[in-house]
């Protein structure tokens, strides 16, 4: 199951975060979103476990729990939206700023 973890600290590392699931079973992966430019994390991160009724425990206890002195919020993540494709040739009607020939 893949977990949402949000309002975490921009201070709070992928080792804090392994620390809060590690007793609710195993964690394939925690991926923490860091800013490009920044280097600063985003303030969410996912993370990854296998089993599914070990992570709606995990869901459920650590839920409006504070680390570093935030509340966090976990859920298990939605999938993500797929997105129409980005491509000036598949869009139909006339684009903005075209003006037929007369």
């Amino acid at each position: 199951m893949n977990i949402f973890v949000g309002n975490i600290s921009d201070k709070t590392t992928e080792d804090e975060i392994w620390s809060l699931f590690d007793p609710y079973g195993v964690v394939y992966s925690i991926n923490v979103a860091y800013d490009k430019y920044s280097g600063r994390s985003k303030g969410f991160a996912f993370v990854e476990m296998p089993d599914d009724s070990n992570a709606a425990q995990a869901i459920k206890e650590l839920n409006n729990s504070v680390v570093a002195g935030q509340t966090i919020v976990v859920y298990e993540a939605r999938p993500k939206p797929e997105r129409p494709e980005n491509n000036r040739f598949s869009r139909s009607g006339p684009r903005p700023g075209f003006r037929p020939r007369y």
